[in-house]
């Protein structure tokens, strides 16, 4: 099924189901969906940091700071999070922990997001589709701007990790 046709919940501002639709219709729309990030970090606390394809549906060519993706219809925020490590990264059997839930909302792109974080030193499956490359980058370097233009959405959440963490 191409990613365009893939059915995706809709949910409202409590982040309650109140329609289904194909995936382009809620971008073409950008109505509200939920997503999941995860963060991959090496033994050294260094970001793996993926550079998206141009062929992304939202923030083509951007860097995500996370791996993840919009949970699909029948999925709980769990099973989107270890399908999607799967398919972009070639993560298998690495525990998720799970941080928190977070709001994003842009005029593009509005969305309830479950957070998790990992640590995994590769090697990595990359994604054809959906990743053109990936690395570890410290964590300084992203804070303070050297890593550009970054997916907003990741970008905050990393933001919310950090202070969480301190």
């Amino acid at each position: 099924m191409a990613a365009g046709d893939e059915i995706v919940p809709i949910v409202d501002r409590q982040d309650n189901v109140v329609n289904e639709v194909p995936r382009r219709v809620m971008r073409s729309q950008s109505l509200r969906h939920r997503v999941t990030y995860i963060f991959v970090f090496d033994s050294t606390g260094r970001l793996f940091v993926q550079k998206r394809t141009a062929s992304k549906d939202l923030y083509p060519g951007y860097f995500d700071l996370a791996a993840g993706g919009v949970v699909c219809v029948g999925e709980s925020y769990e099973e989107s999070a270890i399908r999607e490590a799967e398919e972009e990264l070639g993560i298998h059997g690495t525990p998720l922990e799970n941080r928190f839930k977070y709001y994003f909302e842009q005029d593009d792109n509005k969305c309830w997001g479950m957070v998790y974080s990992c640590t995994h030193d590769g090697p990595f499956e990359l994604q054809a589709e959906e990743v053109e490359s990936g690395e570890f980058v410290d964590i300084d370097a992203i804070v303070n701007g050297g890593l550009a233009p970054v997916t907003p959405d990741t970008l905050a959440v990393l933001e919310k990790l950090l202070a969480d963490a301190e």
